[in-house]
């Protein structure tokens, strides 16, 4: 009796997955994109338009326009700007001292203690908005190095990390 099942063939197609297929089109179209902006000239190009003198007009001399208005920042207060003063030196006592100094000259000192970590040399460290602030420390204590806090810094406040006596 002949049988009726079919018998599979063993030949078929092996596609790659969507993912190797999506790759390989993302890789050609860079490529492609590459090759065809390359070696471009920008195409933007600066416009200046020049009024042409109208024939029955007097030359007149005119007034040199006055300076735009400069924005001064308002002055820095200091007993309202919180600073913490960190010690990452081996001299005992230093982030107290100047501590001390920077509460005698006007600054509302909040804290004194030791920092560990790294930092190249001593450093006033401001967030964006006492940047002005940060800065006038810095002046005041003789500290050259300023930047920005970072994190675990606080952000409503000045802090100076010490890596040495200021001179």
């Amino acid at each position: 009796m002949p049988s009726l099942a079919r018998t599979r063939s063993q030949r078929g197609v092996v596609l790659p997955s969507p993912v190797a297929l999506l790759s390989i089109v993302a890789v050609v179209v860079a490529a492609v994109t590459f090759v065809a902006t390359r070696g471009g000239e920008p195409t933007e190009r600066e416009i200046t338009t020049v009024a042409a003198p109208s024939p029955s007009a007097a030359p007149t001399t005119a007034a040199p326009a006055p300076p735009p208005p400069t924005r001064t920042p308002p002055p820095v207060v200091r007993k309202k700007v919180m600073v913490e003063v960190y010690n990452n030196s081996s001299v005992k006592g230093l982030a107290a001292k100047v501590g001390d100094k920077a509460g005698t000259i006007g600054w509302q000192v909040v804290g004194a203690d030791n920092w560990y970590g790294n930092v190249p040399a001593t450093t006033v460290y401001y967030p964006k908005k006492l940047k002005a602030a940060g800065k006038q420390l810095a002046l005041d204590l003789g500290v050259k190095r300023t930047a920005r806090a970072e994190d675990p810094m606080k952000l409503d406040r000045l802090t100076i990390i010490l890596t040495g006596p200021l001179d």
